[in-house]
């Protein structure tokens, strides 16, 4: 094997299947991303806080006009690295519920928010929808009262005292 067929084959790496049956995987030569690059401008975090108010006002607007009861924000941005806000609100039935969380998840989606996450759905006892930087639970009032979400998530951190 000369020095061209092996600097040829070098794009491409063979292995074999489970079946036996080679197969080729060509490689990335792309320089991986450096760790020291430099940080977002002031710019794009007040584009992203934009879009994530946008984002909130779109939710919080479908679910009024949705009917939904007892609609609650708890910012999270000083809380929680999961997501920026949570919104909890109920719905008066399974299908109420469920109404909810559907017609929420095709305005997120028609908006241009991307796809959002949901578990609960076939229940609707407890639908959660995560939609990236905010996170929405919605119940049926009996399965709220229960959880008391608002409450985990309302506790204020606990402060410093000073030591005398």
């Amino acid at each position: 094997m000369g020095i061209d067929s092996c600097a040829a084959g070098a794009d491409m790496l063979s292995s074999s299947s489970l079946r036996g049956r080679p197969r080729s995987i060509e490689l990335n030569r792309q320089p991986a991303p450096s760790a020291h690059e430099e940080p977002a401008s002031a710019d794009s975090s007040s584009d992203g806080q934009s879009r994530i108010d946008a984002l909130e006002t779109l939710i919080l607007k479908r679910l009024d006009e949705d009917k939904a009861q007892d609609i609650v924000f708890i910012d999270l941005k000083d809380k929680s690295s999961v997501a920026d806000g949570l919104i909890v609100a109920s719905g008066r039935s399974h299908r109420h519920v469920g109404a909810l969380a559907d017609h929420l998840m095709r305005a997120i989606k028609d908006s241009g928010h991307g796809r959002a996450r949901v578990e609960g759905l076939p229940h609707c006892d407890w639908v959660l929808i995560d939609a990236g930087d905010v996170i929405v639970h919605l119940f049926r009032p009996e399965v709220r009262s229960f959880y008391n979400i608002e409450k985990i998530w309302a506790v204020e951190p606990p402060t410093l005292a000073a030591a005398h």
